[in-house]
This record gives C-alpha cells, structure tokens and sequence, in this order.
C-alpha cells in the first residue's frame, strides 16, 4: 500500500488575523466603532445592552449583533431599543467573523455609528477569536467572585475593559471590586475597571462617556466619523 503526503502550507490563525483587521480597518473607515461584550453566562450584558442602547441611541445610529448557542430571546429584549440580529450557533460556543459579516447587513444599510456584539456566554472559547472588535470589554458579575481574571487569564488579557455587574449586590456577596481589579491588572496592567449597576443606574453615566471617548480617539486620526 502506498502513502502519499500532502503537505499544505496554510496559517489558519494568520488568515483570520487577516480577516479580523480588513474587517477592523472597514469599519473604521466607514465611521463605524465596534464595541464586543465577553462574559459568563448571566453576568448582565444583555440587561446592560438595553440602557447603553437606549442611551446611546438618542445621539448615534446604533445596531446589536447578539449570539447565542439557542433562541432569539436576547434580541427579542434588544429590538425596541436598536436594530438587532440574533446569531444562533447551534451549539458552538463562539461566535466567528464569518458570521458577523454574514448577519450584518441584517441590521440595515445604514451606516452605524456603535456596532455591538455579544458573544456567547463563556470567557474560554470567544477569548481565542478576533471579531474585527475596535474594544473588547468583559462584563464580570459581582455574583460570580472576584478571582475569575486569574483562572481565565486569556479572555483578560485580551481585552481593555472590564466592567464590574451587579455592583447592587456588593453588600450580600464575597466580592471585593479591588481585589478583583488588582487580579486583573496582575494578567494585563493596562486594564479599565469601571463597576456599575445597569439596574440602578449607578456608573452607567462613567460606561456612556468611556464608550464615546474611545470612538472619538479611534477617529480622532482622520477615519470617517
């Protein structure tokens, strides 16, 4: 029996490298800044989609990409407040650039101002994927404790800001917002750290304003607003 070996010289990682900054570089040069959201499952993004749409889109043309392994729930809850497209994965558990390209034109022909995706909920898989995101921000629940950036180092390190959930909760639960943003920092020192509660409204104001700042600084070089 005679083997032959077919030796196919292709960097998967490299081509979606690739993929991820043409998609980056388009979308700035159409004005348009991509925030993605990282989380648990139930850590709040969703609950905080709402008001930062609900807010953000009284000034600026806004749209949602939600993943999802199952359901439309997520975008059922999005829809009154900006244009939104649920991504099922059918199981996967993260979404890919392929799909965000795929799904949106689903949210208009409209240029936007903010594109938001959330990823589905785990911060192992979607840590490994670039979608194309101008800021990667993880959402880390006051419920879940304050030592999950060193047993998740990945999806912390590859991100510029973490926004402490849930912070209502702070007197009912071993969790210390120092303790967890020193963690943090020890896995990437350049690290944001904003607490806040989507449902009291406590550090949305501080969210609003370091979202619209960091659009401004991306544009801030000539890239169509």
């Amino acid at each position: 029996m005679t083997t032959t070996t077919v030796e196919v010289k292709r960097d998967i990682r490299a081509e979606r490298r690739a993929a991820a900054e043409a998609f980056r570089r388009r979308m700035t040069e159409q004005g348009t800044y991509v925030v993605r959201l990282l989380s648990s499952p139930g850590a709040g993004k969703t609950t905080l989609l709402e008001k930062t749409t609900e807010r953000l889109g009284a000034d600026y043309r806004v749209g949602v990409l939600v993943g999802d392994v199952e359901t439309e729930r997520d975008a059922e809850r999005l829809a009154p407040y900006a244009p939104t497209r649920q991504i099922t994965t059918g199981g996967a558990c993260h979404l890919e650039l392929t799909l965000v390209e795929r799904h949106l034109p689903d949210l208009g022909e409209q240029r936007l101002d903010f594109l938001f995706i959330e990823d589905v909920g785990n911060l192992i898989c979607p840590a490994s994927y670039d979608l194309g995101e101008h800021v990667r921000v993880i959402a880390l629940s006051t419920t879940e404790g304050d030592d999950k950036p060193g047993k998740y180092p990945k999806a912390f390190r590859t991100s510029q800001v973490v926004v402490v959930t849930k912070t209502d909760l702070l007197p009912y639960v071993p969790f210390s917002v120092e303790r967890a943003a020193e963690d943090a920092r020890l896995v990437h020192p350049d690290l944001e750290v904003l607490p806040l509660c989507a449902t009291s409204g406590d550090g949305l104001e501080a969210w609003y304003e370091l979202l619209v700042e960091r659009r401004n600084a991306t544009f801030a070089n000539g890239a169509s607003p």
